[in-house]
């Protein structure tokens, strides 16, 4: 059996850690950088190594930047009331892109589940409630994601505002644009039910 260089199987190991990557895509990655130019590795190996030097959380709404505070949380024609609370800083982007939000983030990095042992403590929800307290904010829409954690930490986050009598508000679950009544599950048809309104 051939020998496998230390490099490699050390390299093939901590692309394996990495989520979605197993141990095939992750030897095909490290073969790939073996045959690639090297400074495309070095490009890559330096993109890791000052990924971790450069980027932090900004304070306010621990959304990953460059600078602190971020430049949502200091851009003033944003709705400084209204505040989106998402799971992660990718859900972030993904409200941009809609180009339809104007008002400021608050990323809790992750949501409650007992099973990974994942607590309201482990996540930025401490931090939403004391920010909600001080900060003039008059509604919190609550953008988790539509599985039972996401829902599980939505319902804790209601419960936690609820004294602060601010408009705690979630956004409409239901049908995709595109889809046919017939493929659709039953709680998406509920949803879409529940969340109808005037045409």
């Amino acid at each position: 059996m051939v020998a496998i260089p230390e490099a490699v199987t050390r390299l093939v190991d901590e692309f394996s850690r990495l989520p979605g990557i197993g141990p095939k895509t992750a030897s095909r990655l490290a073969y790939y950088l073996l045959r690639a130019p090297v400074a495309q590795v070095h490009a890559l190996g330096e993109a890791i190594s000052t990924l971790r030097d450069r980027i932090t959380f900004c304070s306010q709404c621990f959304n990953i930047t460059e600078a602190d505070p971020c430049p949502v949380c200091t851009d003033e024609r944003r709705e400084r009331n209204t505040v989106c609370v998402v799971e992660e800083p990718l859900d972030v982007l993904a409200i941009e892109r809609t180009g339809e939000y104007r008002g400021l983030y608050h990323v809790l990095h992750g949501a409650i589940s007992p099973v990974e042992g994942i607590g309201p403590d482990d996540l930025r929800i401490a931090e939403l409630v004391g920010r909600a307290r001080v900060a003039g904010i008059t509604e919190v829409i609550l953008a988790t994601n539509t599985s039972l954690e996401g829902e599980a930490t939505a319902m804790y986050i209601q419960r936690q505002l609820l004294p602060l009598e601010l408009r705690v508000t979630c956004l409409a679950r239901g049908l995709p644009v595109g889809g046919d009544l017939e493929y659709a599950d039953s709680v998406t048809l509920a949803r879409a039910l529940e969340g109808r309104r005037e045409m």
